[in-house]
């Protein structure tokens, strides 16, 4: 994903890769208090059932677990609820996790999660710490997917579970068209009437595009050391889990 010209994508824009970060947890920081709410919107509360059959591939004997750009919670709560003891959210924006942070209060949740302030590229774990790394919609917004990957794995125990959620690539023809005209003509609307920022929802839009496809990100995957990797598609893929291990 590094390009020679020291510049990447910021949705379909291209930027230098000194900015992205800032841009994107600007584009966050907008939208936390109404991020919530408008993936319900947007959505129609899938997002939910996707979130919850992600977590049921989170292995049930995991002592400790890394949510990477997981502000919200949303991992880490169902986690939690499922008896995951040792639970570490990080993301590199301060208005998500405090987000995150008042949610789980919210539900009677005051202990068993903790909340690091840092970024999916340089990750301020020591190596070989966690039995499983979860980051679900977070990855296609990070400059450098290769480091993300890598530092995954580097923080991973040995036998230790990678599990990510993201936007994928529809196969379908007819689906993709519709899709297309919902993400570019009514998500912006959207979150334009919801958040106050149809910008960012433009670029949340953009970014899925932007993303590799199923097979391009198992490759990455591969690449980074991780074995028995997979994938499962999500609402004809919509949105696609990819899993696997260091051994």
């Amino acid at each position: 994903m590094r390009r020679t010209n020291q510049e990447t994508f910021f949705g379909f824009k291209k930027v230098g890769m000194n900015e992205k970060a800032a841009m994107v947890s600007d584009v966050f920081s907008s939208v936390a208090s109404k991020y919530d709410i408008m993936n319900d919107a947007m959505s129609c509360g899938i997002h939910r059932l996707w979130k919850d059959h992600f977590c049921t591939m989170v292995p049930n004997g995991s002592m400790s677990l890394l949510d990477v750009a997981g502000g919200t919670g949303d991992i880490a709560i169902r986690c939690h609820k499922k008896g995951i003891p040792n639970i570490t959210i990080c993301d590199i924006n301060n208005e998500m996790l405090q987000h995150g942070r008042n949610k789980a209060i919210d539900k009677g949740i005051v202990a068993g999660i903790d909340y690091v302030l840092g970024n999916g590229e340089d990750l301020p774990f020591s190596s070989n710490s966690f039995d499983c790394y979860t980051i679900a919609f977070g990855i296609r917004n990070v400059t450098h997917i290769d480091k993300v990957l890598s530092e995954a794995y580097r923080v991973l125990k040995k036998g230790g579970r990678f599990l990510c959620l993201e936007f994928s690539k529809v196969e379908n023809p007819m689906i993709q068209r519709a899709y297309d005209f919902y993400s570019f003509s009514l998500i912006p609307k959207i979150g334009g009437v919801i958040a106050g920022n149809p910008e960012a929802y433009q670029y949340l839009s953009e970014s899925i595009r932007k993303f590799p496809d199923q097979e391009t990100f198992l490759g990455m995957l591969n690449r980074a050391g991780f074995e028995h990797t997979n994938y499962t598609n999500l609402s004809f893929g919509i949105a696609a889990i990819h899993g696997g291990y260091k051994l």
